[in-house]
């Protein structure tokens, strides 16, 4: 597979960066190493990262990720190993294993993504069943695919504690279902393991507690190599208790846009960077890319437009957005096919698994590629993530992708420190 050309690929401090990472390797992975004996993964996940020839971070990390079918077929000997030791940890008899995706059947998209992950969990020897929780699915219902392909849909049943089909008593429930619209009460109080945990979810999960989490983990990771933490770390702010609609909270958040604008000038000076600093406004809670706005000067978030208010007012499922969080922006200077294009990293375990360039040619350097005209490009992470050219070229295109993997492996462990600190969702279910 020809890996698409990065325009950072041949100039810019990132090398730098780049070669510490690749120098330290073997501390690199003894500590991650130690991290993962203290610490328990999440079951899988993606991490969006940004190279901005300066600066290589996450700006997000999904739990629920739901791409699984735009990973590259040279990734599923890694994602199949990778989901036998994940799923072993929780079912050691892999007696069976119930899917259960999100609601909306009319996203042919999402669901090959579904199939994909069914298929990876069959490869891996697990008996896997589509377990749907929308309530317009009442009976064993089959969808055809884009690809050519069917996926059969069907209806969750739960008998006392426990969930299943008929015919199918799972001993682990895989949510690839991010709970936006809250926590249904079929998944309340179950006695099988639910997986990923129901707090995992974006009715009690924010965005900011994650990356307080990844401040501390990459201020660890600075030490342990002795970098700057900003070059891998975003500044951010949260701004609670606001209301787009009714437009309170404004100062608030210009006050927070005017902190991390400042505090990320600092900085380019620091480095020379001759760039004009953005932040991103994002909801603290939710996915899709949804109720998103780059923002480079805090009159900006003052007096917004009816369009603006209602772009950022609700987020997937009608969430009404309350808390934001404003976070310092990394442009990309990565292009596939001459558009703007940013890695996403995908991982099962603690082992990354493949990843994909999102890629939008509508969308400038600064903004969002999370949106409507987004394309993927799959690239073969399974060689360079885990197999850096030490010894040959040092600005081979897998040293590059060897710190894509780190950095996500350390949002990664992020994750697992949020988890580990957010309380239990209260029972009973919200919804």
């Amino acid at each position: 597979m020809t890996v698409p050309h990065l325009t950072t690929a041949l100039s810019g401090p990132l090398l730098d960066l780049e070669r510490q990472i690749l120098g330290a390797q073997p501390a690199i992975e003894h500590w991650l190493r130690t991290q993962w004996q203290e610490h328990t993964a999440p079951f899988y996940a993606s991490v969006d990262l940004r190279n901005a020839g300066f600066k290589l971070a996450p700006v997000d990390t999904n739990l629920f990720p739901g791409g699984f079918n735009n990973l590259a077929p040279e990734f599923l000997p890694l994602a199949v190993q990778a989901i036998m030791v994940a799923v072993e940890k929780i079912c050691p008899d892999a007696r069976g294993v119930l899917l259960v995706p999100e609601n909306h059947t009319r996203n042919t998209f999402y669901l090959q993504n579904v199939a994909a992950l069914q298929y990876i969990l069959r490869q891996a020897g697990m008996r896997v069943r589509i377990g749907s929780i929308n309530p317009e699915i009442t009976a064993p219902t089959t969808l055809d695919l884009p690809n050519g392909a069917k996926l059969t849909l069907e209806p969750v049943v739960r008998t006392g504690n426990r969930i299943g089909l008929p015919d199918f008593d799972p001993c682990a429930v895989l949510l690839n279902n991010d709970l936006s619209a809250g926590i249904p009460k079929i998944l309340a109080s179950l006695e099988q393991t639910v997986i990923p945990p129901l707090h995992a979810g974006w009715a009690t999960r924010l965005k900011s507690n994650h990356f307080a989490a990844y401040s501390e983990v990459a201020k660890s990771f600075a030490d342990l190599i002795g970098i700057d933490p900003w070059l891998i770390d975003p500044y951010f702010g949260v701004c609670g208790e606001i209301d787009f609609q009714a437009r309170t909270g404004e100062e608030c958040l210009s006050g927070w846009v005017e902190s991390i604008l400042g505090r990320t000038a600092a900085k380019y000076k620091e480095y020379g960077i001759d760039q004009e600093p953005f932040v991103i406004v994002k909801a603290d809670a939710g996915t899709y890319g949804m109720g998103i706005m780059t923002v480079k000067h805090p009159d900006d978030v003052r007096g917004l437009n009816r369009k603006q208010r209602n772009k950022m007012a609700v987020v997937k499922e009608g969430l009404e957005v309350s808390h934001v969080m404003v976070q310092e922006g990394v442009p990309t200077f990565e292009s596939v096919h001459e558009a703007v294009a940013e890695p996403v990293v995908y991982m099962v375990d603690h082992f990354v698994v493949g990843g994909f360039y999102r890629v939008h040619t509508n969308r400038g350097t600064d903004e969002n590629l999370n949106a409507p005209g987004m394309q993927f490009v799959p690239l073969a992470f399974e060689d360079s993530c885990t197999e850096p050219d030490l010894d040959g070229n040092p600005d081979a295109t897998p040293n590059r992708f060897y710190a894509y993997g780190v950095i996500a492996r350390l949002a990664l462990l992020a994750a697992a420190l949020e988890l580990e600190r957010t309380e239990p969702v209260a029972e009973p279910a919200t919804v």
